[in-house]
């Protein structure tokens, strides 16, 4: 087993697996992560609900487990909400975890309470509160959240989404369903997210299905999807094409994202595991295994293509930066190297380039070592945006890690605006304010620290450039 420091500022577990996060949810000046984690070994195995709180989502504090595994099987993916109105009658201002047992391929949904602000726990005593259904195999991963005069629970099951409804948690009735032939289905669909987000911040609203997919996605392995469409309070409607899919992210580590619920500002927070089925079980680890992407602000704006799901990296990011290089209106030539005196391994880049004729590719690489590093490059003429960690570091552990992603990309006024994290194992892309993502894992040298900024065919302007080299983000606990 290789051991490999821990990222500067993404989260991890204290020790063994993580996968999905759950149970996103703020009360009372703490955001609450739940996550799948195995506490036993860096493989996933019986899964329990890992926990931790913070108070500025940039440092987090581990606290103890909150669900186990027990007789009735291993606890899966959930949601969790506060029950301000006692509808569950588990008490004033409940956490109430809704959750999936698996156990011999047998899946039911659960419900479990705190009222101590999640510290304990106690599993409801009637469960489970939907039974599992005859000829469905994959029926899991509950996201439940409060609608008007009822809950809703989104529920994954095969290759589509069923919709429930009830007045107090413990009582279901079926309402709908969505997919069965809509977006990718090459994989088993898994851990729905639904909200109503507003359309370019006005009053015009749209509400965002997402959904894990197991297999399929374009870098390979797992990935995410949306829909945008309508909800009414019991099922969901699609107004993109049957055909259509919308990815989250093009590149191959961000699975199973979930939002919080409750968040105190009114935003639309995301978090996803920043890993792929393909190959989570062999990247490298020592103590731990497993970690999420950065925590991401959504909103739907208005594109030539259709309304559209932009993500970026939320502002309290900012509070890591520490030292600054800033540049503007420089011409870069082939064969320069702006950056050549900056190294890091913790850093945040902003770029906005102007388009020239002559230009074939230009972009960064990002953790340039001996005989290593990762690319992140735009080619105006074919008009894609690519990220490649051929040559990104240790890469032997599973075939199709070594590859080249890439996405269709037009530039904006003829400009390329590029938002890079670069972490200890982690490379993250924004382009052009979110409309496209890439989480891609990399395994570097620790040593291998240097950046470069290159162009190739011809001269191109560099509007502006800034590179923050981040602090840490404190994981207590």
């Amino acid at each position: 087993m290789t051991h490999f420091p821990r990222p500067h500022y993404h989260f991890t577990p204290p020790r063994m697996w993580l996968n999905d996060p759950n149970g996103l949810v703020y009360l009372d000046g703490e955001y609450h992560l739940f996550y799948q984690y195995h506490p036993g070994s860096t493989v996933w195995g019986p899964m329990h609900w890992g926990h931790a709180v913070s108070r500025d989502l940039v440092n987090w504090q581990h606290l103890p487990i909150a669900l186990y595994p027990d007789e009735h099987g291993m606890i899966y993916s959930g949601s969790a909400v506060v029950d301000w109105n006692n509808t569950s009658g588990f008490g004033e201002k409940a956490l109430v975890a809704i959750f999936t047992y698996h156990k011999d391929s047998n899946e039911t949904q659960n419900l479990a309470y705190s009222t101590d602000k999640g510290r304990t726990w106690t599993k409801y005593a009637d469960n489970p509160i939907i039974p599992a259904p005859d000829l469905i195999r994959d029926f899991r991963d509950p996201k439940v959240f409060w609608h008007e005069d009822h809950w809703v629970m989104s529920l994954a099951a095969g290759d589509k989404i069923l919709s429930f409804a009830s007045p107090d948690l413990k009582n279901w009735e079926q309402t709908g369903s969505f997919g069965s032939g809509y977006g990718s289905t090459e994989g088993v669909w898994e851990t729905p997210d639904l909200f109503r987000l507003p359309v370019d911040g006005g009053d015009e609203s749209r509400w965002v299905l997402t959904v894990g997919v197991g297999n399929g996605a374009p870098a390979g392995g797992s990935g995410t999807q949306y829909f945008i469409g309508q909800f009414d309070g019991r099922k969901f409607i699609s107004e993109n094409p049957k055909e259509a899919i919308l990815w989250a992210d093009f590149g191959a580590d961000y699975y199973a994202p979930q939002s919080w619920i409750e968040e105190p500002g009114g935003r639309r927070l995301m978090i996803g595991w920043m890993n792929n089925w393909q190959y989570a079980r062999l990247i490298p680890a020592g103590e731990w295994r497993g970690g999420f992407n950065l925590i991401r602000e959504l909103s739907l704006q208005q594109t030539r293509d259709g309304i559209r799901l932009f993500q970026r990296p939320i502002p309290e990011m900012q509070n890591l930066r520490g030292r600054n290089h800033h540049w503007q209106e420089q011409t870069i030539q082939p064969g320069s190297n702006l950056l050549a005196d900056v190294h890091g391994s913790a850093l945040e880049i902003l770029a906005e380039f102007q388009m020239q004729d002559a230009v074939e590719l230009f972009g960064f690489r990002v953790r340039v070592g001996a005989n290593e590093q990762t690319t992140v490059d735009y080619n105006p003429k074919e008009r894609r945006l690519f990220v490649d960690r051929t040559h990104s570091g240790i890469i032997d552990f599973h075939d199709g890690f070594a590859a080249i992603h890439s996405a269709e990309l037009d530039p904006i006024d003829n400009t390329i605006r590029l938002h890079i994290f670069v972490d200890t194992s982690s490379v993250e892309v924004f382009v052009n304010d979110g409309l496209i993502t890439f989480s891609e894992c990399i395994f570097p040298a620790e040593g291998s620290q240097g950046l470069e900024l290159f162009v190739d065919g011809g001269n191109i302007k560099l509007c502006s450039l800034d590179v923050f080299h981040l602090m840490e983000g404190r994981i207590t606990g």
